[in-house]
């Protein structure tokens, strides 16, 4: 089992971060570690140097913190990951967040941002990792129906739809070839059991976006979720999908290693 997108830099792991991954050493055969946000790109890189062919990194700049960034930062933030482009196996999380940013004209800024990243990921052929969420005036303004379509603007090939909620354009988005992972979420949502019901098993990730989203009550104060969760998606999906874990097991590890070229 492989996890494809967690969070090994966040805080709720600085207590007691080697004990997790040692953890995930006997229990998965690698972790996709993703640093959002600029400041954890060192103990990210770091993570990748002292656990090499097991933990790889993502980096990006999650689209919740479009207001954060200037034009000139975001360059900088570029040339940083490019100059460690040798730790990296994706571009992201990098997106649309119509939740976080509800102003019209940032909401263009995540857009402009989101072109860059994608941009960026082509030039040091790497896989984009997409993060896409509505807000509360989803009828009117669709993040899923606006990310889709700048990734078929800019020709997007290899593209992980990291915990994709939109029933309505999975067959485009697997149509183009993408990838759609999913957590724990696919416990308790019928949406989400039914987008893994209708993704073929050949587009399919697992990951847990830990340290959230526990598979015994996402979000709950106290339940703090690691890596090793991906079990417990991988049983559903087995279930969902009428066939055994070990296939499930087999052909998303499969999956997760060719998209992100893992040397494992």
């Amino acid at each position: 089992m492989i996890d494809t997108h967690c969070h090994l830099e966040q805080r709720d792991y600085s207590s007691d971060r080697q004990e997790v991954i040692e953890k995930c050493k006997r229990e998965l055969q690698a972790v996709v570690t993703c640093a959002p946000d600029p400041k954890d790109y060192a103990l990210t890189f770091d993570l990748v140097q002292q656990h090499p062919n097991f933990i790889f990194a993502t980096a990006g700049i999650h689209p919740q913190y479009a207001k954060r960034f200037t034009e000139e930062e975001i360059g900088q933030v570029m040339h940083t990951l490019k100059e460690n482009k040798d730790k990296l196996v994706g571009i992201g999380e990098t997106g649309l967040d119509y939740d976080f940013i509800q102003e019209k004209e940032w909401r263009s800024r995540q857009q402009e941002m989101f072109v860059r990243f994608i941009r960026f990921a082509k030039q040091l052929n790497l896989p984009v990792i997409a993060h896409i969420r509505n807000g509360s005036d989803k009828e009117s303004e669709n993040a899923f129906e606006h990310a889709i379509e700048i990734l078929e603007q800019e020709a997007a090939q290899r593209v992980q739809l990291h915990m994709f909620g939109s029933r309505p354009l999975l067959k485009r988005a697997l149509d183009n070839g993408w990838y759609i992972s999913t957590n724990a979420i696919v416990l308790r949502s019928k949406n989400y059991k039914k987008i893994v019901r209708d993704t073929p098993i050949g587009q399919l990730m697992l990951e847990t976006d830990s340290p959230w989203l526990h598979p015994t009550g996402a979000g709950k104060a106290g339940q703090r979720n690691d890596p090793t969760a991906v079990r417990a998606v991988a049983e559903k999906i087995a279930e969902i999908k009428k066939t055994s874990f070990e296939e499930i097991d087999a052909a998303t590890t499969k999956n997760a290693i060719e998209f992100f070229g893992l040397k494992i």
